[in-house]
C-alpha cells in the first residue's frame, strides 16, 4: 500500500497521516505540491519520528507523481467523495493500491480524479459530511488491510 498527498498543507496533518501509515504498512508516501513535509517540525511532534518507515517521494507536478506510483505498481485510487465514487465498503482494494487525498479544503484536483483507476469516499452517518484528511486516511488504510485479512493468505 502507498498513499499520494496532493498538497496536504497541514504538518499535523501530515505527521498523522505518517504516522498511521508506519503503523499499518504503507511503503511508499508520495507528495505533490505543497504538501507539507513529514521533517517540518510540527508534522514530526505527530509522527513522532515514524517517517523513517516510509519511503518519501516528493513531487512538484501531479503528473510525475502518478507516473512513479504506477511504475512501482501501484493502482491509484482516490478517497473523495464525487459523484461515481463508490461506498468504500464496495470497493476493490486488492492488490498493490496507493490511495490518493486531496488538500483541507478543496479536496482532490479535478486531474488527480481523472488519473485515479477507481474513487471511493466514506460513508457517513453523522450530521457532519466530511471527515479530516488524516482521520479519513486512518479509516481507508484500515480498510485496505482489512480486506487483506478477509481474503486471507492465498488471496490476500
Amino acid at each position: 500500500m502507498a498513499l499520494l498527498l496532493e498538497s496536504v498543507q497541514s504538518p499535523f496533518n501530515v505527521g498523522a497521516i505518517v504516522r498511521t501509515a508506519a503503523a499499518l504498512g504503507v511503503g511508499q508516501l508520495y507528495l505533490v505540491g505543497n504538501s507539507a513535509s513529514p521533517r517540518n517540525a510540527k508534522a514530526q511532534k505527530t509522527a513522532m519520528g515514524t517517517d523513517r518507515y516510509l519511503d518519501v517521494q516528493t513531487f512538484a507536478e501531479l503528473p510525475e507523481a502518478v507516473e512513479k506510483a504506477r511504475a512501482d505498481g501501484y493502482r491509484l485510487v482516490g478517497l473523495e467523495i464525487a459523484s461515481d465514487a463508490l461506498p468504500m465498503h464496495e470497493a476493490d482494494f486488492s492488490g498493490s493500491v496507493c490511495i490518493a487525498v486531496g488538500n483541507e479544503d478543496r479536496g482532490l484536483s479535478v486531474e488527480c480524479l481523472e488519473a485515479c483507476d477507481t474513487v471511493t469516499y466514506i460513508p457517513q452517518l453523522g450530521r457532519v459530511g466530511s471527515l479530516n484528511v488524516a482521520t479519513a486516511v486512518a479509516v481507508c488504510c484500515y480498510e485496505v488491510r482489512r480486506q487483506e485479512w478477509t481474503a486471507g493468505p492465498e488471496e490476500g
